[in-house]
């Protein structure tokens, strides 16, 4: 007699779920996050560490014969090879729209519940280190948020984690994707509650500190205990030079202004070429290569241009370029950078646009640390009593920018001292992030992954009401249990659906279940009983027009103000062709409110 062939993935299922059984009895939950931030902490430090060697591998392969005393043709050619060879990977193998890896780690907080993909572990890995590698003007560290962030979101849903649990895993995943790629655990930490806008509360502290140290000292055992950029301070800082610090910290602030604007002008234009490929990669590549051969500073991440600056070697920005003669003269070099702060910008959107994946960190690094060195040579040359150091306003910069436009001055902060080890240079790090941040602010008020989700009413923020507010939908709310009437139903005829029903309030629709009107029942409750109107009355004769209709792709924030403007306590809910859909109430709204603040704000 045959035996039955038996299924192992039954068995490996019935022991998962014996083992999550067994968790759940034994260990609690407090604990067993803290054992999944340490997992999440080590796949995210592993997953920064790879990403670090396949870009540095691809592009020291590829530069190991380009002349830095002229101009280099293959500039032209090898960005535009990676944006075509990752935008190619991206469209025919992951088929999902993975660039923008912060903004949608953000959306999956705020709308999806905190569910990633599995393939965001690694697709983004692979197409950033393709396009950095080959000199796509991004950084690798909006990837590696996404990396980190999926790690943490499937580790959870492996788990069975609750969505308040995955949000929590997301954030550290993110932080240990940061604290990785730059061994900066602060930083990374600070980046998940500046920019991902966690709430730092007693459950989330512990986590987001394990998964950001674990990464780090996956990152230190793996590539030194050596600083991300080499800087010695040579000039002591004092406070005669804080003046200066100041007017920096308003510089930044508009150049951040400047590159979140471009960013945002040059993403629109490369939507509008969405429907037509080839002229959307095309586009990108002209413009990115042209750039870059121009201006060879603006290949790849730039972290070579900003070691040069931080040693105070000027000559090495002209390195590679057509203008490798014109290195000598502070005034051209002044130029120069005033130009590649101009373009990087146009680069990074054209990078991205063109079909390339990566992210604005180290752009924003990059602009930071080209805008305090111009800063601080037109200030020399310009003759002021107090001279200041090239150097350190360099790095000073660095904050600066990063602040105004990741909208994170702590986060800037730290970071910019993890990756330099600048700690004595903490004060004017305070003082530039802290006015760049305030400049901008005035014009700006989300940073540049956080305004795309916001004008859209789906940007999760620390504000709790907004955030419960965020986390509802219409979808969730809408009730559908109302008998409908037509226009031409008489009043007997209305009568009869009335004792039917266990509601007081009736839409009226059309023959295209378009809503025209409603009827209250206290509104009839004077002629109802007048048998000699049964024939007489038509409901369009005593309908009513509700005081606003509802769209059921309307965020929650704008239902309450309409709600607050009309002071009604029932709304009709229609699609975007007025069709009937249901109605949406007040009470059920608070209902749905409590239950959600309950649960998003337990610790």
């Amino acid at each position: 007699m045959a035996m039955k062939p038996q299924n192992p993935d039954s068995k490996i299922d019935k022991m998962f779920l014996s083992f999550l059984s067994w968790r759940e009895k034994y260990v609690g939950e407090r604990t067993f996050v803290i054992i999944l931030a340490l997992l999440v902490g080590i796949f995210s430090g592993f997953a920064a560490i790879v990403l670090k060697f396949l870009i540095h591998t691809i592009s020291s392969l590829l530069l190991s014969h380009v002349n830095v005393s002229e101009g280099n043709y293959l500039y032209i050619i090898f960005p535009a090879l990676g944006v075509i060879i990752a935008g190619l990977f991206v469209r025919y193998l992951v088929r999902d729209n993975i660039s923008h890896g912060v903004t949608r780690v953000l959306y999956a907080i705020s709308s999806n519940k905190s569910r990633l993909k599995k393939h965001n572990m690694y697709t983004s890995v692979i197409a950033s280190s393709i396009t950095i590698g080959f000199g796509g003007s991004v950084g690798a560290e909006g990837p590696i948020v996404a990396t980190g962030a999926a790690i943490g979101s499937n580790v959870g849903q492996a788990f069975r984690m609750s969505p308040r649990v995955l949000m929590i895993l997301v954030g550290c995943g993110a932080a240990a994707g940061i604290s990785g790629i730059f061994k900066a655990p602060i930083a990374g930490m600070l980046f998940t509650l500046e920019v991902l806008m966690l709430d730092l509360t007693t459950v989330s502290v512990m986590p987001l500190l394990i998964s950001s140290i674990t990464a780090a000292t996956i990152a230190y055992l793996y590539t030194g205990y050596e600083f991300e950029f080499f800087f010695v301070q040579s000039d002591t800082f004092t406070l005669a030079k804080l003046p200066f610090v100041l007017v920096l910290g308003v510089v930044c602030g508009l150049v951040s202004l400047y590159f979140t604007r471009v960013m945002n002008m040059m993403e629109n234009m490369f939507r509008r070429l969405s429907k037509h490929y080839w002229l959307k990669v095309g586009t990108g590549c002209v413009i990115l290569s042209g750039l870059v051969f121009l201006f060879p500073p603006l290949y790849g991440e730039g972290y070579g241009a900003i070691s040069g600056l931080l040693a105070g070697d000027i000559s090495s920005i002209v390195n590679g370029s057509l203008f490798y003669s014109e290195g000598s003269h502070v005034w051209f070099i002044i130029l120069f950078i005033v130009a590649i702060i101009a373009s990087k910008a146009f680069a990074t959107s054209a990078t991205n646009g063109g079909g390339g994946v990566g992210g604005t960190f180290a752009p924003s690094l990059f602009v930071g640390a080209m805008t305090g060195f111009v800063f601080a040579l037109c200030s020399n040359a310009l003759g002021f009593e107090t001279a200041i150091s090239d150097k350190n306003f360099s790095l000073i910069g660095m904050a600066g920018v990063m602040a105004g436009v990741m909208h994170a001055p702590l986060m800037a902060i730290f970071l910019t001292a993890e990756l330099t080890g600048g700690y004595n240079l903490f004060l004017p790090l305070l003082l530039v992030s802290a006015t760049a941040y305030g400049t901008i602010k005035i014009f700006e008020p989300y940073s540049i992954y956080a305004m795309r989700l916001a004008q859209r009413g789906e940007l999760l923020t620390h504000h709790k009401d907004k955030a419960v507010l965020t986390l509802l939908k219409v979808g969730n709310v809408i009730e559908n249990d109302f008998l409908t009437v037509t226009p031409k139903m008489s009043l007997k005829e209305m009568c009869d659906v009335i004792s039917r029903s266990h509601r007081n309030l009736f839409p009226v629709l059309d023959k295209d279940n378009k809503l025209i009107g409603v009827v209250i029942l206290d509104e009839i409750r004077n002629i109802m009983f007048r048998p000699d109107l049964y024939r007489k009355m038509y409901v369009n004769k005593f309908m009513s027009i509700p005081p606003a209709k509802i769209r059921d792709d309307s965020s929650m924030e704008s239902v309450m103000k309409t709600f607050d403007q009309t002071h009604a306590w029932n709304l009709p809910v229609v699609d975007a062709e007025g069709h009937y859909v249901g109605f949406v109430s007040k009470s059920k709204i608070f209902n749905s409110y409590r239950r959600v603040l309950r649960h998003y704000c337990e610790d």
